[in-house]
């Protein structure tokens, strides 16, 4: 049976209910662009969450309000952080990813998000790493138009904080004689 495509609709009851619970999450991947306007489709809400048991109960509670069911294995697999934690046993498919390539920690992707609209979302600077870093076909083939994407969506919304990535080449650029 065929999934749903991501809707923003279901990344409004993932941050409603995750806000309700007090998880500190951001929406990463696709599902993060396509929130910013990036004209593509995804399976799934991607959620870079922050790793901790205190974090992770919070998670599987919020997930449990929208419907997932969560059993045993699910839970500890949560509440541990297990770097990726795929979830399809609920109204839509969710991925949590604990250690998203290409992007440091969550405290760095954090400060580098933004909130709109209610939802905490990455910097597309920081999407982008993240799937250059996970060295996916399907990943790389987005980048050109993810690019293009990132340099319209700043023209239009000056970005106020850089990627990891940019802050270390400033920082080798100001180290050069």
């Amino acid at each position: 049976m065929s999934r749903p495509q991501f809707q923003p609709e279901q990344a409004k009851e993932i941050a409603r209910a995750f806000a309700d619970e007090g998880v500190e999450y951001v929406f990463i991947g696709k599902s993060a662009a396509i929130l910013l306007g990036y004209p593509a489709s995804s399976q799934e809400v991607q959620v870079f969450p922050e790793k901790s048991p205190a974090n992770g109960a919070r998670i599987v509670a919020a997930l449990r309000r929208v419907g997932f069911e969560i059993n045993g294995e699910l839970e500890d697999a949560i509440t541990r952080g297990k770097d990726f934690v795929q979830i399809k046993n609920g109204p839509f498919d969710v991925d949590l990813v604990f250690a998203p390539d290409g992007i440091e920690n969550f405290a760095a992707a954090k400060a580098r998000s933004l909130e709109l609209d209610g939802f905490h979302i990455a910097n597309l600077r920081d999407i982008i790493a993240s799937k250059r870093a996970s060295g996916r076909e399907k990943n790389l083939l987005d980048l050109p138009l993810l690019e293009r994407f990132r340099e319209e969506y700043e023209r239009m919304n000056p970005p106020a904080l850089r990627s990891a990535a940019d802050v270390a080449a400033q920082r080798i650029q100001n180290k050069k004689p």
